[in-house]
């Protein structure tokens, strides 16, 4: 086992053919986030049979703990995600943790897999399998702190208190952190725990609660510290061959730190011949706390731009989504939320629309009560609520057991981080690709593999109306919510009925310029037939739309079929 950042080769390794994905572009990808705990375990199991929903596995005192998942179990079950219609893996941080902890994100050891879930030969036979299937691999990995690998003195919990440095008290264990080179005391801020999680520098310089945030001030010991964890993840892209890395607890690192890993990580990469290294973060917060994060920046000390993320998670649109979804709020605000990402857009890049969108996670920063999706969520919700994401702009992202109807909730993050194996027996698991939910999500993943409009095209919310002749945008809780996506002379449109009660008809715009009246529009996603293209022609207006009738919850989508 590896101990000294010394004992790291970043050569290519001769017996490793690396894979070279440059066919797909990050903004195509449908990811798949699991928490490896949680996923499957190394048991040859068969799913239950259930028609449209379960609610996962796991009891109050079981979800604590570990559940025993196994990288050996994603293996074994990779099918599962090929065929959900997924195109990339997130796994949730997979490095050596505190032993009392099963997330991941409390890492003691940065050069070895955690033996609870597999050896780094797992890894990267998991990774190998995935490629195989032209699946990508994302890691999550943690830079902003390390585990609760040191005490402060006499081990009392400290608290930030105006940017004082405190002592470090003693090391947790003789032989971590790995690498060694982090048991150097210099490499922590040493300021105790965040109070406020809102205020800056408290957010950026305090611990993560116990987890012990690496020192990031700009001295020679936090320049080093940088250089270690960009070496140490480059090993790991060598080693494994992995795709990507998903960043956790940006907000909390600075842009210049981030910029210049982000940098140093796509360099490497471009080394071993992978030109499309996917390098997204986590940010809870608006979209201007995101842009220093994101695309090119010019640091201070250096004449070069640097690239920093790719993208982040769509936090703003994840926060209004589900509830306009379940008819509990105006599609106003979706609607708004597009107009934001915008505005920003030219801050970020040449995809910055594009953000890596969600409607169910395994935290919910700040929310006190914490729920799935699927809690208080009708199964047509759910659907809806994924095929939103499917094909609004952006790389959707499903978070394990959505597409099973999972319904977790509680007031801690361990209720919605269900299991999707019985750690009661050894033969079960809810993997079924029989059920109602899979097979509609399936299929509108693979809808979204196939339709370029869908990948590519331009976003335009719709107006409706109820006779006609009135259009305006939906201003309230329980209506027709309609959007297009517009590729060349392409278009595709999405309707959604958000009543879960009423039964909605009216009438929505189509884009004039690439339509004409009296041509069809084919339904391509639910049991409807063709329907005509009209034009009110008692009106002086060249408005061309179609008339829609949908059930409550019912989510349709047409295309022009003429291209």
């Amino acid at each position: 086992m590896l101990k000294s950042i010394e004992e790291i080769e970043l050569s290519p390794r001769p017996d490793k053919k690396y894979w070279v994905n440059c066919h797909r572009e990050w903004r195509e990808e449908i990811i798949y986030f699991l928490m490896v705990d949680r996923f499957h375990d190394s048991n040859a199991r068969h799913s239950k049979n259930f028609d449209i929903r379960h609610p996962g596995f796991g009891n109050e005192d079981q979800l604590r703990k570990p559940f025993g998942g196994t990288l050996k179990g994603i293996i074994n079950n990779i099918d599962y995600i090929k065929n959900l219609g997924c195109t990339a893996i997130w796994l949730s941080p997979v490095f050596e943790n505190n032993p009392e902890s099963y997330h991941g994100y409390a890492i003691q050891n940065y050069m070895d897999v955690d033996k609870r879930w597999g050896t780094k030969k797992d890894l990267e036979k998991l990774v190998d399998k995935a490629h195989g299937l032209d699946i990508r691999v994302f890691l999550d990995i943690v830079l902003h702190h390390s585990g609760d690998n040191w005490s402060y003195p006499f081990d009392y919990s400290y608290y930030y208190f105006k940017g004082e440095r405190f002592p470090l008290g003693d090391w947790r264990e003789k032989d971590r952190p790995i690498p060694l080179e982090l048991r150097n005391p210099e490499m922590y801020n040493r300021k105790g725990q965040i109070k406020n999680f809102d205020a800056y520098p408290e957010t950026q310089e305090g611990d993560f609660f116990t987890l012990k945030t690496f020192r990031n001030d700009g001295s020679p010991a936090s320049e080093d510290l940088q250089e270690l964890l960009a070496k140490i993840h480059c090993y790991w892209i060598r080693e494994v061959d992995v795709d990507g890395f998903r960043l956790d607890a940006v907000k909390h690192m600075k842009g210049q730190d981030t910029s210049r890993f982000c940098s140093r990580i796509r360099e490497y990469a471009y080394s071993l011949g992978k030109r499309n290294f996917f390098l997204f973060g986590e940010i809870i917060g608006n979209d201007e706390m995101s842009n220093p994060y994101i695309g090119p920046k010019v640091l201070p000390e250096d004449r070069n731009i640097y690239y920093g993320l790719d993208s982040i998670l769509d936090h703003p649109l994840h926060s209004v989504l589900a509830e306009v979804i379940k008819g509990n709020s105006s599609p106003n605000l979706l609607i708004r939320r597009y107009e934001e990402l915008r505005k920003n857009a030219l801050h970020r890049g040449e995809y910055g629309e594009f953000l890596v969108t969600y409607i169910d996670d395994h935290d919910q920063v700040g929310m006190d009560f914490k729920h799935r999706f699927g809690h208080n969520a009708a199964p047509e919700q759910i659907v809806a609520g994924m095929g939103f994401l499917i094909c609004a702009l952006g790389a959707p992202c499903i978070y394990y057991g959505t597409e099973q109807g999972f319904e977790g909730n509680g007031t801690d993050d361990r209720y919605i981080r269900e299991g999707m194996f019985n750690p009661d027996d050894k033969e079960t698991n809810v993997l079924n690709q029989g059920s109602w939910l899979f097979k509609r999500i399936s299929f509108l993943a693979h809808l979204r593999q196939r339709e370029a409009i869908l990948k590519f095209g331009r976003m335009y919310f719709r107006e409706t109306s109820e006779n006609g002749l009135d259009f305006r945008f939906p201003d309230c809780e329980q209506c027709l919510l309609a959007f297009s996506r517009i590729l060349y002379q392409g278009e595709i449109l999405v309707v959604y009925n958000s009543s879960p009660k009423n039964t909605k008809e009216g009438y929505v715009t189509i884009d004039n310029a690439i339509n004409k009246e009296n041509l069809l529009m084919e339904c391509i996603y639910g049991n409807k037939k063709k329907v005509k293209i009209e034009k009110n022609t008692a009106l002086e207006t060249d408005r061309l739309f179609i008339k829609v009738k949908l059930r409550p919850m019912e989510f349709l989508i047409f295309k022009n079929n003429w291209v």
